[in-house]
Parts: C-alpha cells; sequence; structure tokens
C-alpha cells in the first residue's frame, strides 16, 4: 500500500516548487509518504494527497475562509470530492492536507515535543480527516484519538501526543 504524496511549498519568497526540506526543517516526500502509509493503510489501498506546506497569512486566510475561525491553524483537510459522473482515477484522490509551518513549530515548541513527531501527529491527524473521521462530539473524538494514538505509537514509534505530562 502506497500513498503518493504531492508535495508543495508556500513559505512567502520559498519557490514552491524548488526547496530543500531539509533546510526548512520540514518533513520530505519520503517522510510524508511514510506517515501517510501509516495512517490511511488499513482503511485504503492506495491514494493521492497532496501537502502543501504553508505560512501563517495562508493558514490563516484558509481557516477564516473554510472554518469561520480568525486565526491561523496547524492542519487543515480538504476531502476530495469527485464530481457527478467523474469517473474515479486508478489512484484514488484523497484530498488535500494545508500545514502551517510556524504554528506546528510553535505548538511542538509550547507542548515540548520534538518537531518531526508534531509534524507526524499533524499529518496522521489530517488524513483521518480526508478518509471521514472527526471529532466534533465527544466519542468522535475519543475514536479518533484513539486511532491516531495507535498509528502514532504503534506503526510510527512516537510518543503518545494526549498522554498527560505529570
Amino acid at each position: 500500500m502506497t500513498i503518493k504524496i504531492d508535495l508543495q511549498v508556500a513559505l512567502g519568497n520559498e519557490d514552491e516548487y524548488e526547496f530543500d526540506a531539509k533546510a526548512l526543517n520540514i518533513p520530505d516526500e519520503a517522510e510524508l509518504t511514510r506517515i501517510a502509509d501509516a495512517a490511511t493503510e488499513e482503511f485504503v489501498d492506495k491514494g493521492e494527497i497532496t501537502v502543501r506546506i504553508v505560512d501563517e497569512e495562508e493558514s490563516h486566510e484558509l481557516d477564516l475562509q473554510y472554518r469561520g475561525k480568525d486565526r491561523p491553524t496547524n492542519v487543515l483537510s480538504f476531502p476530495y470530492e469527485y464530481p457527478e459522473g467523474f469517473p474515479e482515477p486508478e489512484i484514488p484522490l484523497l484530498g488535500d492536507l494545508v500545514v502551517c509551518k510556524q504554528v506546528v513549530e510553535r505548538e511542538a515548541c509550547e507542548q515540548n515535543k520534538k518537531l518531526e513527531h508534531h509534524y507526524a501527529h499533524m499529518i496522521v491527524h489530517g488524513c483521518l480527516h480526508l478518509l471521514g473521521f472527526d471529532h466534533i462530539t465527544d466519542d468522535e473524538a475519543e475514536e479518533m484519538e484513539s486511532i491516531e494514538r495507535r498509528i502514532l505509537v504503534e506503526k510510527l514509534h512516537i510518543p503518545d501526543p494526549y498522554a498527560s505530562e505529570d
């Protein structure tokens, strides 16, 4: 099972198609593929996801436009909806994830988490949204967090992001 990742980087003065993920301190396509595969493997056989790493300005604009929230956010998920009568391609389009670099960095620091672990959590969280999971009700939140924990801890060997800090 493989998820195809289309990585876009839009950080103001960075060229969207020519960038050095390591220099920008963001996950590269290989790492994003590894994370997305772990997040989706029990739900779909294959698919394509666009991951767009953006700055706070773009995240803020999108969060305001699509969720009515007047602030940047860590990750936004946009599941792909096939137009009626449109044939499904060989590799299904799962949707787009928009990840705000500055918000993820700030949250990782505030929560005393490794940056790469927090990026993984945001990608897993976003992938689950693309697959139809949500956290509007308490039951939905409990189910989604349980799946996130299992993926992060058991498959990606990352500490539980929801564990209390005692």
